[in-house]
């Protein structure tokens, strides 16, 4: 190191000055919580209404399904979109039934168990605040501040826009950038001058929507697909972890 407050930081990242996360999957281990407690409910849904067609029987998948069709999205829209992808269009009250059924049990296990942050993730936030670069967490799920809370990483961040906030403010879900906009708006950042850090289909092409100056994606599975298809829909690169950053 150098000395400069930025030193740490890789080239890409030093002419930002703001960069928003992620919460689950990127800050904390929480996107296995999350997709163990959607196959739980999904699981049962489907044996008890089976879709119509053979091949669109299979159980829920924590890693396909959830990344594709859940990741990053609100409960309902997650609900809605996975079922609709087996073929099943049930009435919106029993979409809200099967969220709020996910729900306890997502929230079951935080009360148990708590959430870990990623180490990586913390080392560049602190990096990036010695850097005087500001730093927000995003998140679609209302469990969020709780999360950060518990994972004790909540004051490293100036700006927390959860799905509490967005259905405050009656923000639209990822794929659409409100809710980054909303975070680079109350960090009073411009998004050309802010950095989106995302490991969600839908967060990635919420970003690259919303005009970001750079949208990393974040593939922790070790899987050949996961990088592949961040990059397909609009990310400028992919990491296995935010620590990889960090020169």
């Amino acid at each position: 190191m150098n000395g400069e407050p930025d030193a740490m930081l890789v080239p890409i990242l030093r002419n930002l000055r703001a960069v928003v996360f992620d919460t689950d999957g990127v800050i904390t281990d929480s996107a296995r919580a999350h997709a163990a407690a959607w196959k739980t409910t999904f699981d049962a849904y489907l044996a008890e209404h089976p879709p119509p067609e053979p091949g669109q029987r299979r159980c829920f998948d924590v890693r396909d399904d959830y990344r594709l069709h859940v990741d990053g999205r609100s409960r309902l829209d997650g609900a809605a979109a996975f079922l609709a992808s087996r073929g099943l269009h049930p009435l919106p009250e029993t979409v809200r039934t099967i969220a709020e059924a996910k729900e306890r049990l997502f929230s079951a296990r935080l009360r148990e168990q708590g959430m870990d942050a990623y180490p990586g993730t913390v080392r560049l936030v602190r990096a990036l605040r010695r850097a005087g670069v500001r730093c927000a967490a995003v998140s679609a799920s209302r469990h969020a501040r709780e999360l950060l809370a518990r994972a004790a990483v909540l004051d490293l961040f100036d700006v927390l826009v959860d799905g509490a906030e967005a259905a405050r403010l009656g923000l639209p879900g990822k794929p659409r950038p409100d809710l980054f906009l909303e975070a680079a708006r109350r960090l009073g950042v411009p998004a050309g001058r802010t950095a989106v850090v995302e490991d969600a289909v839908a967060g990635v092409q919420a970003g690259r929507r919303g005009g970001f100056a750079l949208v990393v994606g974040v593939a922790r599975d070790p899987g050949p697909d996961a990088g592949q298809r961040l990059l397909r829909h609009g990310a400028d690169i992919v990491v296995r972890d935010p620590g990889e950053l960090l020169a």
